[in-house]
């Protein structure tokens, strides 16, 4: 059986506010200016020891919009033959970049970072693959840089307090969990949700939230089986998995870009149940329930939008010295694209990135 995810780390994401600054300033730099970027930006702001020092974008008078929009003090945009991105990390002044580009840009982006002596946070997905994944684990740790995957639930305190009920034995031992997340996404072939070349699709996008709740309760399964729905691009619309483990407990994930869905998140254990109230994202309330009768809810506020808590977590693991963290560490993120991996060559997925570096 594979172990559950640790107890981790906890005094910045519940015991203490996730804005009080805990050492050193950092300076960011932001690379690309979608809407994720946008609402970490936010975030970013609330924290007392961040600097939103720059912002960087294909053309330059959207970078300078962001600029302006969010209080950071230089913008790059594409220029003399250079990307945005690379006059970016050319300034010596960023310690830490944060890199909200679609996935398939991710390893050639994170790379120049790594290279150029910044350290990372990375949308998830990490990457389109596990063999990019594991290249720049290679090179984040031999230049002894901090990197992370931004799987900003992993941090929440109520996700948090989920796993440590489920440890703590009050649910008895733990037999199966479900969780599903989906929304209906207009198909639109720029889109990056549809786009076959950016890493598009159900999988890669969302599918991460529901294997959380699997991740932080079981572990990693021995077994994965997977069906989906592929469109005529070759992108999954939707995808159904099941997780296995050697001692009988069974796991049924569901992520959708076709439907709406309850977005709940079981735990279903000998003794008991939980229950998520909310999106398996982020959920703002927990059922806990004891046999057939006895219940409680538990409910937990979020400050900002919620990625202050995996921005709290970055922050303090650099101020401390640490090139990766303990609640996220990289051998997670390159398990779960070994396991997308997997998902994908059951669904027929591949994408062009699979075909680079061979």
């Amino acid at each position: 059986m594979s172990a559950p995810i640790a107890k981790p780390w906890l005094s910045s994401q519940s015991d203490t506010d996730p804005r009080s600054a805990t050492g050193k300033t950092l300076r960011w730099g932001v690379i690309a200016t979608g809407g994720i970027a946008r609402s970490v930006a936010q975030d970013l702001a609330l924290l007392a020891d961040a600097e939103l020092y720059a912002v960087s974008s294909r053309a330059q008078d959207t970078a300078d919009a962001f600029a302006v929009a969010y209080d950071f003090s230089k913008a790059y945009g594409d220029d003399g033959g250079l990307r945005g991105y690379q006059r970016l990390l050319a300034d010596e002044a960023v310690d830490i970049v944060y890199v909200a580009t679609p996935h398939a840009q991710h390893h050639e982006i994170v790379l120049a970072a790594l290279n150029a002596g910044k350290h990372v946070l990375c949308e998830k997905a990490f990457t389109i693959n596990a063999r990019e994944a594991g290249e720049l684990i290679d090179v984040a740790r031999s230049r002894k840089l901090f990197l992370m995957e931004a799987v900003w639930s992993r941090f929440l305190p109520s996700m948090q307090r989920a796993f440590d009920i489920a440890a703590s034995g009050e649910l008895g031992d733990i037999h199966w969990v479900s969780a599903d997340l989906g929304f209906p996404a207009p198909y639109s072939p720029t889109s990056r949700l549809w786009a076959r070349q950016d890493g598009g699709g159900a999988l890669l996008d969302i599918a991460v939230y529901p294997l959380l709740w699997a991740l932080g309760t079981l572990g990693f399964p021995q077994t994965v089986s997977a069906t989906g729905f592929l469109n005529d691009d070759g992108v999954d619309a939707q995808n159904a998995m099941t997780l296995g483990y050697n001692h009988g407990a069974q796991v049924q994930l569901t992520s959708s870009l076709l439907s709406h869905g309850p977005r709940i998140a079981t735990v279903a254990g000998s003794l008991g149940f939980l229950q998520s109230v909310g999106s398996i994202n982020n959920p703002r309330e927990l059922t806990v329930a004891k046999g057939w009768d006895e219940r409680r809810t538990e409910a937990f506020d979020v400050v900002g939008k919620g990625y202050t808590y995996e921005l709290r977590e970055v922050t303090r693991c650099i101020q401390q010295g640490l090139t990766e963290s303990p609640v996220m560490p990289l051998e997670d993120s390159l398990n779960t694209m070994r396991l997308f991996d997997g998902v994908r060559a059951q669904l027929g997925v591949t994408y062009p990135n699979d075909s680079h570096g061979r």
